[in-house]
């Protein structure tokens, strides 16, 4: 029996308020206890996510930004991933300049500690980001935004609709080919707004699921993954099960191995529990 599991969070184990089910805690926190090895992989940061989820004892790697940091919970070391050089970020948020988007830049320190960098915000999607993540001491204010030297690129976060975002999502492409991962993917919570983020060409879950295997000591076949979204593709192409909650994306659902309860209907905590027959609510 299969026992390493990797979950998307937003539209997989969270709900669709971006919430932790009563029930989810306590089966993932049983299965933890038993020794089943179960962890998560998300487009958000440590810090965004772990506010929703902390009240379970991670204790495995965890993927973070889509792949472009592997994150252990329990030292708060960052232990791998993958991030852009200064003159790639600096490029990419110049041709975003040129069409009037500018971007949330997502770095690492020195010591590791992230850190958001953007200027003044006037359109709705960015404030919209933003005010959802209050007192967020990662954020700063710049005059000029560019990609310091003493900075790691994690993602360049373009929030926009759909015509704004997909020329620029051309451009970039075009001019940098596979010398940069790109994923343009519509926003769960701002509505009609999307995310376009461009990152290092191995920062991406499917990536950070082989990473994640090699640390967990398993290979990627013997790992069962949860997700809903175009993001989690690359897992699905990897892993040796495949799991899509019903409200999957149609193309995910397509690659799955089989299909689940939805995230409001607790599927990926559901699915775990019958598995190894743990109790749940």
């Amino acid at each position: 029996m299969q026992n390493h599991f990797l979950t998307d969070l937003d539209g997989t184990l969270l709900r669709s308020d971006a919430t932790l089910s009563e029930n989810s805690v306590q089966v993932i926190t049983n299965a933890l206890e038993k020794g089943i090895v179960i962890s998560y992989a998300t487009a958000r940061s440590y810090t965004s996510s772990n506010k929703i989820v902390s009240v379970i004892p991670w204790k495995h790697p965890i993927v973070l930004y889509n792949g472009a940091v592997i994150y252990d919970p329990l030292t708060n070391k960052v232990i791998g991933g993958s991030w852009l050089d200064m003159d790639s970020a600096n490029q990419i948020i110049s041709i975003g300049k040129s069409r009037n988007l500018i971007p949330f830049l997502f770095a690492l320190d020195e010591m590791d500690k992230e850190r958001v960098l953007h200027e003044a915000l006037t359109r709705h999607g960015d404030l919209q980001f933003f005010e959802s993540r209050p007192n967020d001491p990662r954020f700063r204010e710049v005059a000029c935004l560019k990609c310091p030297e003493q900075l790691r690129t994690l993602i360049i976060t373009y929030i926009g609709r759909l015509e704004e975002l997909e020329p620029l999502r051309d451009e970039v492409a075009e001019q940098f080919g596979n010398h940069v991962h790109v994923h343009l993917m519509k926003d769960n919570y701002i509505e009609d707004h999307y995310f376009l983020e461009f990152s290092h060409q191995l920062a991406n879950k499917k990536e950070g699921l082989k990473q994640w295997a090699e640390l967990t000591g398993c290979k990627p076949a013997d790992v069962t993954v949860f997700g809903d979204n175009l993001n989690d593709m690359g897992m699905f192409e990897t892993a040796g099960t495949k799991v899509a909650v019903a409200n999957a994306h149609t193309q995910l659902l397509q690659h799955a191995s089989l299909v689940i309860e939805s995230n409001d209907g607790d599927g990926v905590a559901r699915y775990i529990a019958r598995t190894f027959e743990l109790q749940a609510l």
